[in-house]
């Protein structure tokens, strides 16, 4: 059977993290050692907690082996990523050129075709998703219009804001009289 003895400085310790913690998950584990310090059974804590005397015991024993770092919720690693980061300066340079670049007849990628051209170029079977998740990743936004096909002419434009501004003063907003 595990017991746990704290001192009276250990104990508020504990008792001050159990307060301020926020995760439930992380509260209810400081909760088993709580219970164990005032002698509670294991099995009686599985049922006031509402988890098994196996989860009681693993709790118990990685407070002891380790403290209250024990205890912390730790994150899972997850999937191994679909696109190799060594691609990164490439995806770049394609998304900069522009797909036309590429001998794609569009103005602009989306997520779907950069997926589908990361396919056919580099044999990188991808999702429109990841490729949407590792271009936020490496600070790319490939929907940002480019300008410089549309550029006008500068002495229209000028003409054109002296156009404006002499409506704007010949222009009076007309009363109305009831």
């Amino acid at each position: 059977m595990i017991r746990i003895q704290l001192s009276e400085a250990e104990a508020q310790r504990l008792e001050q993290t159990f307060c301020s913690a926020t995760d439930c998950k992380l509260r209810d584990r400081l909760n088993v050692i709580r219970l164990a310090h005032r002698r509670r059974p294991r099995h009686a804590i599985a049922d006031q907690l509402g988890m098994s005397t196996r989860s009681v015991q693993r709790w118990l024993n990685a407070y002891l082996e380790r403290g209250v770092e024990g205890l912390a919720p730790r994150k899972a690693p997850g999937a191994k990523a679909k696109i190799p980061e060594a691609l990164a300066d490439e995806v770049r340079r394609w998304v900069i050129e522009g797909p036309a670049k590429q001998g794609l007849d569009r103005a602009n990628w989306t997520h779907a075709e950069l997926a589908d051209h990361l396919r056919k170029a580099r044999g990188v079977r991808t999702s429109r998703s990841a490729v949407q998740r590792f271009c936020a990743k490496i600070g790319i936004r490939l929907y940002r219009p480019t300008y410089r096909y549309l550029r006008g002419d500068p002495v229209k434009q000028a003409r054109a804001k002296e156009d404006l501004a002499d409506l704007g003063k010949g222009r009076r907003p007309a009363s109305s009289s009831s």
